[in-house]
């Protein structure tokens, strides 16, 4: 059994437990900001962006020019030798690269929505993370005035004990409801420590010290459709298919103008004995068989782009439809639990009866595990409502 004052010491610690450290923060967003920052996983992928919007730029320009050098022996003797320049610069139809800029246009813009839609998944987990520690913060509070509580019963019994007004029955049941308090706080902190770690991971190996305890304000859509519009409007993931059926429908339009003539434009000196001509050449390549069903390719991913978004506005639209209704279910849960807290209560009523004599201490410990359990169920029920409206409002983030 724990001392009394190592008790008193470990609620302090407890409680100042959220002051520690280097820095203490404050509300999601500071922790949200500094994660962003510091994440490994993010940084990786920010330079992986960069390095795609590179590679997007590649091979949209004019082919390399072309220089040829000819060097003939002429026989017999008496003609000479020849030597044969060639300067020669290909070029796809006109529209081709109109059309290479546009999707390399594109490709940047759906790298930024990939990036975009990672930082949501390493930002959500980031910020369900702190839901559970407010749970915790929260459940922490409560257990140190529950261990208050049980301590100052266990004293009482102690000393009835000691005077010959109690008897070991109940001086031992009061020793144990405090040694149950201590253990549940004992888990409770290895539950936030466990959180913190899983946080200081996100962070780049940086500790954060996170002490809420409530929760910041946040409403539940009231009208879901009309709340819809806008989330699909900003969900990354949805955006980078429709920009990617807008690159397929441009590749369409390349492939058609690289099925047509290519040219090419050159000039040609030639220097042999005694005589020198020069002149220009052109030539074209007629397109037979290279390009065969290029065209019909482009189309039939242009059909499956488009129906793998439809796909995705149907799954993501009956997520986030099963989500608010879950988040409207656990709100009114907690709204009802909450209130019977406040109006039936008797934690103030019990304690009185107990310090009167008029109900014994193992009736008090019945009576008081009633509200005791409520507490809990509230402090449930406000963390997975949460929960859910963190992930119904992931593409806020």
């Amino acid at each position: 059994m724990m001392k009394k004052n190592n008790s008193k010491f470990l609620i302090f610690m407890l409680l100042a437990f959220a002051t520690s450290g280097a820095y203490a923060q404050s509300g999601y967003e500071t922790v949200l900001k500094q994660i962003e920052t510091n994440n490994t996983t993010l940084a990786a992928l920010r330079e992986q962006t960069e390095a795609q919007k590179i590679a997007n730029r590649t091979g949209i320009f004019l082919a390399d020019p072309e220089v040829e050098f000819n060097y003939l022996w002429g026989r017999p003797r008496v003609i000479g030798s020849s030597i044969d320049i060639v300067f020669r610069q290909s070029f796809d139809y006109p529209t081709a690269y109109g059309f290479r800029n546009r999707i390399a246009d594109l490709q940047d813009a759906n790298a930024d929505l990939a990036y975009k839609a990672e930082r949501i998944n390493v930002l959500l987990s980031a910020k369900q993370i702190c839901v559970e520690l407010i749970y915790y913060n929260a459940l922490a509070r409560e257990y140190a005035a529950r261990l208050e509580n049980a301590e100052r019963i266990a004293e009482v019994y102690k000393i009835r004990l000691e005077k010959g007004d109690g008897n070991i029955l109940e001086y031992n049941r009061a020793q144990l409801n405090m040694s149950t308090a201590l253990a549940e706080i004992a888990r409770i902190e290895t539950e936030r420590d466990a959180l913190l770690s899983e946080l200081k991971q996100l962070n780049g190996g940086n500790a954060i010290v996170f002490s809420d305890a409530a929760y910041p304000v946040n409403v539940l859509p009231a009208d879901f459709k009309d709340w819809y519009a806008g989330a699909e409007n900003d969900n990354p993931a949805l955006k980078y298919l429709s920009g990617q059926i807008e690159i397929d429908r441009q590749q369409v339009n390349l492939d058609r103008a690289l099925g047509k003539p290519k040219f090419s434009l050159g000039y040609v000196g030639e220097k042999g004995l005694g005589e020198y001509s020069q002149g220009v050449a052109v030539g074209i390549s007629i397109p037979l068989r290279e390009n065969r069903n290029r065209v019909r390719a482009a189309e039939a991913q242009v059909r499956a782009t488009e129906s793998l978004l439809r796909d995705g506005r149907v799954q993501f639209y009956n997520r986030l439809q099963g989500l608010h209704i879950k988040a409207a279910s656990l709100r009114q849960n907690a709204q009802k639990i909450r209130q019977s807290l406040t109006s039936y209560g008797n934690e103030p009523l019990l304690k009185k009866a107990l310090d009167a004599g008029e109900i014994s201490l193992l009736e008090y410990l019945l009576e008081i595990e009633y509200y005791y359990d409520a507490v809990n169920k509230v402090l449930e029920a406000e963390r997975d409502y949460q929960k859910a409206l963190t992930e119904l409002s992931a593409v806020e983030l």
